[in-house]
């Protein structure tokens, strides 16, 4: 069956009438009903049953007319890929982005991105560094944004700018009477820390050489994202590390919070793209870094 029988077929399944289905296909209501008849005798079976009043498909008309729906979704799709063949900042980029960077970046990414690139919509999903790794291998992902170290087979990455970590601690806390922090003062304080499986969390604790010691993390309490962490602070349940672009984006004259600054040299963390050696579309890469420096998140060092 070619392409146009199918839609002719998934056509007159949905309008169930000859003259609406033909309008619909822009052709002849006797053009519609040939060219299904001949299909009809071409292959030995019946797909549709016909009365004045009605159309409907049969048994194995409701399979053929389900697979053909299916056949032309996947020759859209296939179109498509030529067109960002022709044009690679034309069509989908779907970007996995941490937890701990997307609330802070994509506010400012997407407008930066459109003026770019209007027709390459963002398909966005957020996860762990280990779950994003995973599915762009699996071409599950075009490019990812994850903070460094980061090394896989296959995957090409690129630092796009460095973010310093700053101290969160409640208003009045004995801390805040400090213009800078020392890596080394959090750790004997009431810690609250993001749980395992994070990696903001393993960069904290690298940062902060007494948590890096066995038990160092022992006692320390956990929230499940930097937002759950922040209220945690402002209830004074404890202090807490956060990267700058999070401190930026929350209120700075918060009654409850106060932010500190490291001292030199301050933690920091490194924030790269990552995508697959073999993407075929790396002027979409190109645009997408571009975007992203034109409208880093607050609090970050551009490179």
């Amino acid at each position: 069956m070619t392409l146009t029988e199918l839609r002719y077929i998934v056509t007159l399944a949905r309008e169930r009438h000859f003259g609406h289905a033909a309008e619909k296909c822009h052709v002849s209501q006797p053009t519609l009903s040939v060219a299904l008849k001949k299909v009809e005798e071409r292959h030995g079976v019946i797909l549709f049953e016909r009365s004045s009043a009605d159309v409907r498909l049969t048994a194995i008309g409701d399979q053929v007319a389900a697979q053909a729906e299916r056949v032309l979704e996947e020759a859209g799709k296939l179109r498509e890929i030529v067109a960002q063949g022709k044009d690679p900042l034309q069509g989908p980029l779907r970007l996995g982005v941490i937890y701990t960077i997307a609330p802070y970046l994509l506010p400012r990414l997407i407008p930066a991105l459109h003026a770019r690139a209007p027709r390459m919509p963002l398909f966005l999903h957020e996860n762990f560094t280990v779950n994003l790794a995973a599915q762009l291998r699996r071409a599950e992902l075009d490019v990812i944004v994850v903070a460094l170290p980061f090394t896989e087979p296959g995957i090409v990455s690129r630092l796009v700018y460095r973010e310093p970590f700053c101290v969160l601690m409640p208003r009045g806390h004995p801390l805040a009477q400090q213009t800078l922090i020392e890596p080394g003062q959090v750790a004997s304080e009431n810690l609250l820390l993001l749980g395992n499986g994070n990696c903001f969390r393993d960069q904290v604790v690298q940062a902060c050489p007494k948590l890096a010691a066995p038990g160092g993390t022992q006692g320390a309490l956990e929230g499940s994202s930097l937002e759950t962490v922040r209220y945690m602070v402002a209830s004074g349940a404890g202090i807490s590390v956060v990267p700058a672009s999070a401190a930026a984006s929350w209120p700075q004259e918060d009654p409850l919070l106060s932010f500190r600054h490291f001292s030199e040299p301050a933690p920091a963390r490194g924030v790269v793209i990552a995508w697959r050696a073999t993407f075929p579309r790396p002027q979409a890469i190109d645009i997408l870094r571009a975007a992203i420096l034109d409208a880093p998140p607050p609090g970050v060092i551009a490179v």
